[in-house]
């Protein structure tokens, strides 16, 4: 195994870590955890998928009017983790988050499923639901809508890039003696500055 410790540019660390780990990991290797404050401060956290990254930072999409959205309208930053068990390893991202354009978001929203464009219709995220029935009798309705015409992207759809101001990688070590780099940077566009952590 590479001395990852090494590396003095973290996007193609990360890029070669993701690699390995969609070789090992059984189910979505590109899902990270992802934490969102309200305006209160209280802080949130669930699963979403990793869909790009790049020089720019690293993207997802979602339903703006869902708590992580109406939480970034609140306060744009963000923090995510992945966590890959089989490679014994972990990224952890933090900094300002932005909305992709709308070309880029209606080009993702392209490529899904049909039904789950449908479901990005029908699905109200977030919010109270009365039963599964009335989910299904929302699916069934927008699919009898867009039957024709095609699946547009909502307008309440739409993705986010956390442009990352720190960038930290761990891999496990035995009796707890972990490594961990962490490169960061005062501003989005900046040059990354590498530090070693202890455990």
């Amino acid at each position: 195994m590479n001395d990852f410790t090494a590396a003095d540019e973290p996007l193609a660390l990360f890029s070669e870590w993701l690699a390995a780990a969609e070789k090992s990991e059984p189910d979505d290797a590109n899902a990270m955890a992802l934490a969102t404050t309200d305006a209160a401060g209280m802080p949130n956290v669930r699963m979403v998928l990793l869909k790009g990254f790049d020089a720019n930072g690293f993207v997802f999409y979602s339903n703006s009017e869902s708590d992580k959205g109406r939480e970034l309208a609140v306060n744009r930053n963000a923090a995510a983790v992945f966590y890959w068990k089989s490679l014994h390893r972990q990224v952890r991202i933090r900094g300002p988050v932005e909305r992709v354009s709308d070309a880029e978001a209606d080009a993702y929203f392209a490529t899904r499923a049909l039904q789950s464009r449908i479901g990005a219709w029908a699905s109200q995220q977030s919010r109270p639901l009365e039963s599964r029935l009335a989910l299904e009798t929302a699916v069934a309705e927008y699919a009898a809508k867009f039957a024709l015409s095609g699946v547009p992207r909502p307008p309440y759809w739409t993705g986010y890039r956390v442009r990352p101001l720190s960038i930290e990688f761990w891999s496990h070590g035995i009796f707890r003696l972990h490594d961990r780099i962490q490169f960061s940077r005062a501003a989005p566009q900046g040059g990354w500055e590498k530090h070693r952590l202890y455990p």
